[in-house]
């Protein structure tokens, strides 16, 4: 019996990872400061790609936030992580028994954005010692800290500790750092005038300033993302809270005039561009829509929510939330946060979201007697205070997840 040969059709699906498509899924899933480095190389590779920078006189909110001395949303507690850092580095310096108490009536005096909030004298009158004291214990505080900027008494001196670390504090740098008043309105012009300096060394030195911290200490925040640029800008408005893209993170793009080869791809990078702004924009307004409490009250105030939620509602895949909101950070009142971050579901069905109430145990810890620190027993009686019952091995759990050392590490004796 002989076989025989058969041609018969079958009609597939498959998805093919095109050039076009893993180009596509790189923009979508890429951060303000990584799309700038692809957008250079393409710019590189194809001249018919021109990119624009942003003006440099734009001024990010966190750092207009960082000028008002009076309505700081941040001045909550510092966070664990923080004063522990601190308390580690105060250790290091090996200080006499005088200094060592002057050291941590500073630390006690910081606030989460890493600056001093009270005045010396304050200080040195509390401590029965005299303000010079005071000053030199601060001079070698801020000298060893890490990040520069630590224990800073305002915005001026935080950046100015920051120039002079990297060996920028010229005329121009001091120019700006003595009329950040005018700086924060976009006064850059009217600078150049009054110190009689060039406008060019002005913008330069400004584009350095930018690079720097203007709160050290946000960054040891329960959730929140390094201070950068921000890919997105929440906002209140009259109608509630506004998503905006951060223009001043990413250049423009748009393609040279006449003709040439490569024209038809950079047309089609422009509108995978565009294709990735609307959705990031869209995604990050449903997110900030539902955590309208945490904008409004902080982290504490976090809600349920999961990536299949916000999927569902905007029509969009699940793995394409996962990939819009990964390295996304958003700029808020309250400092700068992952969107990541503020997907969290709830402890236990019905109850917080997980993320409120680590955020709860947070400031639990930062708030405690240090010389007679809340175990874990004490640490989920006081969560289940606020009608939030909780497991003590879920507070052990959450603890480990916030960096806290258990009860018997983190006393500390006067």
């Amino acid at each position: 019996m002989k076989s025989r040969n058969r041609i018969s059709v079958h009609q597939t699906q498959r998805m093919a990872l095109t050039t076009g498509l893993a180009t596509s899924i790189r923009i979508l899933r890429a951060d303000a400061a990584g799309l700038s480095r692809y957008l250079e190389e393409a710019a590189v590779e194809n001249p018919q790609i021109i990119l624009t920078r942003p003006q440099v006189q734009e001024w990010l909110p966190r750092w207009k936030s960082a000028f008002g001395s009076d309505d700081r949303p941040e001045q909550e507690a510092a966070g664990p992580s923080l004063v522990s850092h601190v308390l580690g580095m105060i250790e290091a310096l090996r200080l006499a028994q005088a200094e060592a108490r002057i050291a941590m009536a500073l630390a006690e005096a910081l606030e989460p954005s890493g600056w001093i909030g009270r005045a010396l004298p304050a200080i040195a009158g509390q401590l029965g010692v005299g303000v010079p004291a005071v000053e030199s214990v601060l001079s070698r505080l801020q000298q060893r800290a890490e990040p520069t900027g630590l224990f800073a008494r305002n915005l001026a001196e935080c950046l100015r500790l920051q120039a002079e670390e990297a060996g920028e504090l010229d005329a121009p740098m001091a120019a700006l750092l003595s009329r950040l008043d005018l700086l924060a309105k976009g006064e850059i012009d009217r600078i150049a005038r009054e110190a009689g300096l060039d406008l060019t060394d002005l913008r330069q030195a400004f584009g350095r300033l930018r690079s720097y911290d203007p709160k050290p200490g946000a960054g040891f925040e329960v959730n929140a993302a390094p201070v950068r640029e921000p890919d997105l800008i929440a906002e209140k408005g009259a109608a509630g809270w506004i998503v905006s893209l951060n223009r001043s993170a990413l250049p423009s793009v748009s393609v040279a005039e006449g003709r040439g080869k490569g024209r038809a791809e950079a047309r089609a990078l422009i509108r995978m561009i565009e294709g990735r702004n609307a959705t990031l924009l869209s995604v990050g307004q449903d997110i900030l829509t539902r955590q309208t409490a945490a904008l409004e009250h902080g982290l504490g105030a976090l809600v349920p929510m999961t990536m299949a939620e916000v999927a569902m509602a905007l029509g969009l895949h699940e793995g394409t939330i996962s990939r819009v909101v990964a390295g996304t950070a958003v700029d808020t009142p309250r400092g700068t946060w992952w969107l990541r971050a503020l997907f969290t579901k709830a402890a236990r069905d019905g109850g917080l979201a997980a993320g409120a109430l680590r955020d709860r145990l947070a400031k639990l810890v930062a708030g405690e007697d240090p010389e007679h620190p809340l175990s874990d027993d004490a640490l989920a009686a006081a969560l289940a205070e606020g009608g939030t019952p909780i497991a003590r091995r879920t507070v052990a759990k959450y603890r480990t997840m916030l960096n806290l050392p258990p009860a018997h590490r983190r006393r500390r004796r006067h």
